[in-house]
């Protein structure tokens, strides 16, 4: 019996690959939720935490972990019988780290990934670098409107599960779903991927706007018009200009950009106060995914020729050394247009 096969109500064995706070946040959900779950994470002293004190103080400070929830960071054990693995690294190691384990991902398994990202050497999306480097499986890409620590603390949260097959979407879509945590399936797999990618660009750049002391008109602008960029270049690669309008576009767009727990922003504040790249970085676990996916996003924008100003101008303050307030002047004297193409 493979894992689409099994009736819904009966609890499954799952791995999550990646002890960061996404991964533990994740990890907890399913344990909670009644499925027998292994957490992999590279760090010992996550693993040590998970296991002793119920915790990950390293990336998930202060809050209490499922005592069902087990850590390892054995990749193979990790896998072991699992009907359901949901891959959680960071977008940069996302390969190496499939890759590691394919070999030991279960036959008939439903594969997840819950990074949020566009690979910078390949311009691949995540669901595609999970299905190059483990084939045959099916794979579910879970995005939405969903800081990790609110999700752990039980605040109520909708998120998206977008997979060509139904099934393997609403196997995820069961597995996670909790009267706090609701999951809504799709099958624009493009669409739900590439607003969790681009998103954290435009956070990035609202946080830039912010750390500058420019006030919500501005904010409000860029916004509308990093989803309008974000829309344009989803539908030349085959997405539903309507995904965007959901959770897995606006939904996590405005998240992300206004909200304090939300990495991408912070770094783009510190930028604005007139921190360098490197210094706003610096001395910080998670990733911010929004400075690797500002290079993923300008290199496929140009690729398939798409006009993303946010974009560009981003990529020049981050990696060109432009100055955010001339960047802002050049934006908002660009030649008039209409709203709509």
């Amino acid at each position: 019996m493979t894992a689409l096969d099994d009736d819904a109500s009966v609890s499954l064995r799952c791995a999550v690959i990646g002890g960061g706070a996404w991964g533990t946040a994740i990890a907890d959900r399913l344990s909670r939720n009644g499925h027998a779950v292994t957490l992999w994470a590279r760090e010992s002293d996550v693993v040590e935490a998970v296991n002793t004190r119920h915790e990950n103080p390293r990336f998930l400070a202060g809050i209490p972990l499922s005592d069902r929830l087990v850590a390892t960071a054995n990749m193979e054990a990790a896998l072991r019988g699992a009907g359901l693995v949901v891959y959680a690294a960071p977008s940069h190691v996302l390969r190496p780290v499939v890759a590691t384990g394919a070999a030991a991902v279960p036959p008939g398994a439903v594969l997840s990934v819950a990074t949020k990202g566009i690979e910078r050497e390949t311009l691949a999306l995540m669901t595609d670098v999970v299905e190059q480097e483990a084939p045959h499986y099916p794979v579910v890409a879970v995005s939405g409107p969903s800081f990790a620590a609110e999700v752990a603390t039980g605040q109520p949260t909708a998120v998206v599960a977008a997979c060509a097959s139904r099934e393997a979407a609403m196997l995820v879509q069961s597995a996670m779903s909790a009267p706090a945590f609701r999951v809504y399936t799709s099958d624009d797999v493009v669409g739900v991927e590439l607003g969790g990618a681009l998103k954290n660009v435009m956070a990035v750049a609202t946080g830039i706007l912010d750390g500058l002391g420019l006030g919500f008109n501005p904010r409000a602008a860029l916004m509308t018009r990093g989803l309008a960029e974000m829309t344009r270049l989803g539908v030349a690669l085959g997405a539903k200009p309507e995904t965007f309008a959901g959770l897995a576009g606006l939904g996590d767009l405005v998240l992300t950009c206004t909200g304090a727990l939300s990495r991408n922003r912070a770094v783009g504040v510190a930028i604005g106060h007139g921190q360098t790249l490197e210094a706003a970085l610096a001395g910080k676990d998670s990733v911010a995914e929004g400075i690797l996916n500002t290079q993923s996003a300008k290199a496929l924008a140009d690729k398939v020729g798409v006009e993303m100003p946010i974009v560009d101008a981003m990529y020049r303050i981050l990696f060109s050394g432009w100055a955010p307030r001339d960047a802002v002047a050049e934006l908002m004297a660009r030649e008039l247009r209409p709203e709509r193409d």
